[in-house]
């Protein structure tokens, strides 16, 4: 008997843990290289619909950091886009049906999975207080404040949760500041995803320039992290690293055809949607139809509806599911040559080039090597 899917108020609350990094990099993306919001926003939804289904518990659905990023600095135009998301499907089919993937995990230990873990929350959480809480001035920072408060304060509240109150407070403040009804007026239209033909040139650059850069943090992050997470959060749950890494593989695959942009799976968004609630797929299907409505019918004038949302609301989120991410390093502290290495692979992540690939690499030898009994 497959596990309930539940819609209550912890659910809704969960919902919202993951939007403080989905949101940014989905309208930078749009902005930056012109792609079809329609497509890129229902898309999306679907997936998160997707993986609420197939796992029935917050397994999030995420653009994929590193190709949003180089994305939005070097201007990389759509079919570039959707062809990079069909290399890296296709690279983590391959490794997921061979059997590679698995065999990796004998030789990557948890202490390096928790550093993977540790790095991603500081990202998280040093991205959310210099890009999202201060870019609205005064008023932002009160926000931010008064948010930071309400989540402290119902953290863990099952009859209140928080997120369902700190997204109310963001549009409550929206409509009485920053509002144009006009403007949501001529947004509303029933538009469908487009579809698109990748071709082979463009699956050959997006490898390059996007797949290959990617590789290394989805390995770390949205494989091995993410199933370590959910061991962590519900460790009745048997989801192997195969099974994560095909749903994720899947996706890839079909959503270039779409016209959708790369995506995947994440430790960080299971933790977050944890954090404010969600316990079952109800939290991300909730995520996925808000979603999926804004890009039916409110795409028209998304680069402008999207400016509605006060940013510093989403840092607080972000920042919360940057912290859950760190606190899951507690269980190496009795041992210190595992604490030690996680720490060691959660500042390299955090602050090298590459430092995900760099860390899992170096972690794994110093592990293997038993070199940090000695001290």
């Amino acid at each position: 008997m497959k596990p309930t899917i539940r819609f209550d108020r912890n659910e809704w609350s969960g919902a919202f843990g993951d939007i403080g990094t989905d949101l940014p990099l989905i309208t930078g993306m749009i902005l930056v290289s012109g792609i079809d919001a329609a497509s890129v926003l229902t898309v999306f939804g679907l997936m998160q619909i997707f993986t609420g289904l197939t796992y029935r518990i917050p397994m999030p659905v995420q653009p994929l950091k590193v190709v949003a990023t180089l994305v939005i600095v070097e201007k990389i135009s759509g079919p570039v886009i959707y062809g990079g998301g069909l290399a890296i499907g296709f690279m983590m089919g391959i490794l997921t049906l061979t059997g590679l993937i698995e065999r990796l995990t004998r030789v990557i230990p948890k202490a390096v999975i928790r550093g993977i873990q540790f790095g991603l929350g500081i990202k998280l959480s040093l991205l959310a207080l210099t890009n999202y809480v201060q870019v609205e001035g005064g008023i932002g920072y009160l926000l931010a404040i008064a948010a930071f408060i309400l989540t402290i304060f119902l953290l863990g509240n099952r009859k209140y949760p928080p997120a369902l109150f700190i997204i109310v407070m963001g549009l409550v403040y929206a409509l009485l500041f920053k509002i144009d009804k006009n403007l949501i007026t001529s947004s509303f239209g029933l538009i469908f995803p487009q579809i698109h033909q990748p071709q082979p040139k463009d699956i050959i650059q997006g490898l390059l320039l996007l797949a290959l850069p990617q590789l290394p943090l989805s390995l770390g992050n949205s494989i091995y992290a993410t199933q370590q997470t959910v061991q962590d959060l519900f460790p009745e749950k048997k989801f192997t690293v195969r099974k994560i890494g095909l749903t994720y593989s899947l996706m890839n695959l079909a959503a270039p055809f779409m016209s959708g942009i790369p995506v995947c799976h994440g430790a960080g968004g299971l933790a977050g949607h944890y954090t404010f609630g969600g316990r079952t797929g109800g939290s991300v299907i909730i995520y996925g139809s808000l979603y999926l409505v804004l890009g039916l019918f409110l795409s028209n004038g998304f680069r402008e509806v999207v400016k509605i949302f006060p940013l510093p609301i989403l840092g607080v989120i972000l920042f919360f599911e940057g912290i859950a991410l760190m606190r899951l390093i507690k269980d190496t502290v009795a041992s210190k040559e595992h604490f030690f290495i996680s720490l060691m692979v959660g500042l390299m992540a955090a602050g090298l080039p590459y430092g995900f690939l760099v860390g899992i690499i170096i972690g794994s030898i110093l592990f293997s090597s038993g070199i940090m009994k000695k001290y």
